[in-house]
């Protein structure tokens, strides 16, 4: 391969790597200030709008926000969150609200209503994406990336050898006026 090739795919691959780093950054960001997380969803019961295998992105909102309607997730104490469509509303002691809530893909609500004073409201979701997110957060993975993107950095920064006659200059590293002593 020829040193002009093999510069701009090292640049290239730099840059994306640094864009993917700004993307990451500023997701995280984002995130805390809006307090907005991602859920995965195991199961078919929000199905056909967020079938199982389902990535969500969602935002905790106090009770008092909660509509007829909305697709939240209401943490369930020694057990895991539950997300489904809430049927009903009604005030409770203080910030609290009292929810029924059933699957779309049910025929029946929930056994009983949720008491909460938070919860988080589903903004949208993509089909399929849960699967290859999960996958991408085993160690492995995870490790692999940190080798790959170390061993980039590395390729890039390391320095390389000036070939003979080719410092940048047509006088072959030496400046105008400089001599060589014989």
């Amino acid at each position: 391969m020829s040193r002009a090739f093999t510069s701009r795919v090292r640049e290239c691959l730099l840059n994306l790597a640094a864009a993917g780093g700004a993307v990451c950054i500023v997701a995280v960001i984002l995130a805390l200030a809006f307090n907005i997380t991602l859920i995965l969803f195991k199961t078919g019961s929000m199905a056909p709008g967020i079938p199982a295998g389902s990535l969500a992105l969602v935002r905790e909102v106090p009770a008092a926000d909660i509509r007829v309607g909305d697709v939240v997730t209401v943490d369930r104490p020694g057990k895991l969150p539950i997300t489904h469509r809430v049927q009903t509303v009604e005030d409770a002691t203080g910030a609290s609200r009292t929810i029924t809530m059933k699957g779309d893909a049910n025929t029946a609500p929930d056994p009983a209503p949720y008491v909460v004073e938070r919860v988080r409201v589903v903004l949208w979701s993509v089909p399929g994406l849960a699967y290859p997110l999960a996958a991408a957060a085993n160690p492995v993975v995870l490790g692999a990336t940190t080798v790959a993107v170390s061993g980039l950095v590395t390729w890039v920064l390391w320095p390389r050898s000036e070939t003979p006659g080719r410092s940048g200059n047509k006088h072959g590293g030496r400046r105008r006026g400089q001599h060589v002593a014989a």
